[in-house]
């Protein structure tokens, strides 16, 4: 079965975390694919510099859930923290075209193990880190912790 952009399936049916949306994995897109990744999710809104789409094995690339051009750049900039980023980005998730995004992902994610894929160094300080936590909370969304590692980490906006 072919993902967005044509690329390949290869996730691993009947994961032992499958059904429980707590198989959400953070990964850097250049870390060679294994077995337990499960459905293999492209976090940023550009592809990754250097990286071929075949030995990537992104099962689905997730653009409109990632962070806008234009808060990227902010972020990016002077002034730009990482709450202010946290806070900035959770806005853009809660815009139609997200939404719907976070919906597919969220179905994935109940489905089975899913890994969430980004260029960032450090993924856990990143926009990738929301969005595994808003995958993790699932329909909790409103009890959300602040569990996005706190500091001003450059490393996130994908």
């Amino acid at each position: 079965m072919a993902g967005a952009g044509g690329v390949a399936d290869h996730t691993q049916p009947g994961r032992p975390d499958a059904g429980t949306g707590a198989g959400v994995r953070l990964g850097r897109a250049y870390d060679a694919p294994s077995a337990e990744d499960g459905q293999r999710i492209l976090v940023d809104r550009l592809w990754p510099r250097g990286l071929a789409k075949q030995a990537a094995r992104i099962d689905h690339w997730a653009k409109a859930a990632t962070p806008s051009d234009a808060l990227r750049r902010w972020y990016h900039g002077p002034e730009g923290t990482y709450e202010q980023f946290v806070q900035r980005y959770e806005a853009e998730l809660a815009e139609p075209g997200a939404v719907q995004e976070l919906e597919r992902l969220r179905a994935l994610a109940q489905a089975g193990a899913v890994t969430l894929l980004t260029a960032v160094k450090e993924p856990d300080h990143s926009h990738a880190a929301v969005l595994a936590r808003h995958l993790r909370e699932g329909e909790h969304a409103d009890d959300r912790g602040s569990d996005n590692g706190g500091g001003d980490n450059r490393g996130g906006g994908g």
